[in-house]
């Protein structure tokens, strides 16, 4: 995240004696990733950030692979996937590959009794059903249906539902995630033809610092295990920090399309880029505006990359007998595009009001177990024209 942000209270000069009111230094961490080349910010605790009481042994959530390779166009009922009150639990990943982990989760049940952190990925958290708060060292984010909340890796946090009916389609990255460049002029700022800018987003606000010693568990994720540790002070500690890292939201509602008098291509709905991948949201827009246009997409032969499309609510104009939740996996190296009777349909139309999430990964991914288990099995035969 490229916008500096300065919130507390700083000393004047980075790595410069800064002292509390009773005299103790406050603790400076230097939070980034991607070694000291990355984006970063300088945090300033109460008590050092490396007390820890004791460790516990380490549980596998290891996704199991149903299947390594896949050429065949699959779809699944997101909704399908069981509740768990427990929000570790209920985070089930359904696709994987080197890049990224594309899960669903479903908790009832706000996280109280520990922290969260992973330590390999960012995350992207897509609210789909649900609303509440994002508790992070950096302050609170209020969250609600449509909004991505984007969590650098390595940020501890507590998330808040205010119901028990809650949602959440969720991206692992093991590169950072970012905004896509050609949004952005050479300076980091959003240039005029970007769908979405700066007033946009939703930054942490209501830094509370917590001085509180005692035992405070965090679960920590790398690389598939989830280690117990607990530390002798709060990790939401921090007086003040400055920089460029920390979470922030943004809302699918305050995406502004990109229209044409033809058929644009999938690029111009980008949201955000990492490495060897893509996220797009679908959004209401106005359809094409040639006189001959035809807005359904056009045949689309996928052969660089697989892709992911998660249907949020709406009519989506190219697929038949779509549910909201639902993901349809259109894999590399075969031809997809709408389904039988679509494209008639389109022609003469004004608008849509779909709205869907779409995700690319540029190398395959593989198929887990839990995805095994909320499969429509025929999809792969559903533009079949007895079927319109």
């Amino acid at each position: 995240m490229p916008l500096y942000r300065q919130v507390g209270k700083i000393p004047h000069k980075r790595h410069t004696v800064f002292r509390q009111p009773n005299g103790q230094l406050y603790h400076e961490e230097l939070f980034g990733t991607e070694g000291f080349a990355g984006v970063s910010s300088l945090v300033y605790h109460l008590y050092p950030p490396t007390i820890v009481k004791e460790m516990g042994q380490p549980i596998s959530v290891r996704p199991e692979i149903a299947f390594e390779d896949n050429l065949q166009n699959r779809s699944y009922l997101g909704f399908n996937v069981a509740p768990e009150a427990d929000y570790i639990k209920s985070r089930k990943v359904l696709f994987v590959n080197n890049d990224l982990h594309i899960g669903i989760a479903s908790p009832t049940k706000s996280v109280e009794t520990y922290f969260f952190k992973n330590a390999d990925a960012d995350e992207m958290l897509f609210v789909h059903k649900g609303s509440g708060v994002l508790k992070t060292m950096y302050g609170k984010i209020d969250f609600k249906y449509g909004d991505y909340i984007i969590i650098p890796r390595g940020t501890i946090y507590q998330i808040s539902f205010d119901t028990a009916d809650n949602k959440l389609l969720f991206v692992e990255s093991f590169s950072p995630i970012e905004t896509p460049a050609r949004y952005r002029n050479q300076y980091g700022q959003f240039l005029e033809h970007a769908p979405f800018c700066e007033r946009d987003m939703k930054f942490p606000t209501d830094l509370e610092t917590h001085d509180e010693k005692g035992e405070f568990l965090i679960q920590i994720k790398k690389r598939g295990l989830i280690y117990p540790y607990v530390y002798a002070t709060h990790p939401f500690d921090v007086i003040g920090y400055d920089g460029c890292s920390y979470p922030y939201a943004i809302s699918i509602h305050d995406f502004e399309p990109i229209t044409g008098r033809v058929h644009m291509p999938p690029p111009i709905h980008q949201q955000f880029q990492a490495n060897n991948f893509v996220i797009c949201s679908f959004v209401p827009r106005m359809y094409d505006y040639h006189l001959d246009a035809i807005p359904a997409p056009y045949h689309h032969s996928n052969i660089d990359s697989d892709e992911l499309l998660y249907y949020v609510d709406g009519d989506f104009m190219s697929r038949n007998d779509i549910q909201p939740g639902q993901i349809t996996l259109h894999t590399g190296g075969l031809a997809h595009g709408p389904h039988p009777g679509a494209i008639e349909r389109s022609i003469g139309k004004k608008a849509t009001n779909e709205l869907a999430v779409m995700i690319d990964p540029f190398n395959p991914v593989q198929i887990t177990k839990e995805a095994l288990a909320i499969e429509i099995k025929a999809y792969y035969q559903s533009w079949q024209y007895e079927n319109k």
